[in-house]
């Protein structure tokens, strides 16, 4: 599982990176543009992103104490953002950004059962109201190239998550509310009308969502569910 993530996530990122050389060996020469953009206190922007999100899971004591169900564990699934962007400059080097996007995203678990060596998916569709605010810290500009680090918080509500209006079917539930952390890098092509800025950031939940079904085995066997997901974004500021 854990080499079916890292292979599914890292050929967008080899693409995305060798993307990055081609335009930074273009664009860190010649004339210099959108120069005002350096000494504006603010300014605005749209996101566009992909998203690999899955559950972070920990089981329960009951796991180990039956042997009917021998397997529990998170799938991974892509998604999309849509989002707005507003930076306000600090200084120099630190930026304050708030960057709030509507992620559309898709969790699964995957069972195995003893008896008959049954397997079953679950998924957890949701659709996500997600308001980070980050801390940019930014290199020197060379040229129209520019690289950042970020760092922040973020708060998350799920509106497809109306746990008593769940289908019946779902066969585990999990809280529309969660909080958490985010930290990534980007790099900032400077073009003679806006800033693209390709990014990469992990973006992870700190609150167990997980909502108990007592008497329910796909319930009982966890205890603890984070949400994970590692973002690949596009901003167009301007």
């Amino acid at each position: 599982m854990r080499h079916l993530l890292c292979r599914k996530i890292i050929k967008p990122s080899l693409l995305l990176g060798c993307s990055l050389l081609l335009c930074c060996s273009a664009f860190s020469q010649g004339f210099l543009n959108t120069g005002s953009y350096d000494n504006r206190p603010y300014y605005f922007g749209i996101t566009l992103g992909y998203n690999s999100a899955y559950f972070k899971i920990k089981h329960a004591p009951a796991f180990l104490q039956d042997d009917s169900l021998l397997v529990v564990q998170p799938m991974k699934s892509s998604g999309f953002n849509l989002g707005l962007l507003g930076n306000l400059s600090l200084n120099q080097r630190f930026d304050l950004r708030l960057n709030p996007n509507l992620i559309f995203a898709e969790q699964a678990l995957h069972y195995v059962f003893k008896q008959d060596s049954g397997v079953q998916n679950t998924n957890v569709e949701s659709i996500l109201l997600s308001v980070p605010l980050q801390v940019k810290f930014k290199s020197d500009r060379v040229g129209n190239f520019r690289m950042y680090l970020l760092a922040g918080a973020k708060f998350d509500y799920d509106l497809a998550a109306n746990v008593h209006a769940r289908k019946a079917n779902n066969l585990v539930q999990v809280s529309p509310y969660d909080f958490g952390y985010e930290a990534g890098f980007g790099f900032e092509f400077y073009l003679p009308y806006f800033i693209f800025s390709p990014e990469i950031k992990i973006s992870n939940g700190a609150r167990n969502i997980f909502l108990r079904q007592p008497g329910n085995i796909y319930s009982d066997r966890i205890g603890e569910i984070l949400s994970r997901m590692i973002v690949i974004s596009i901003h167009l500021e301007g």
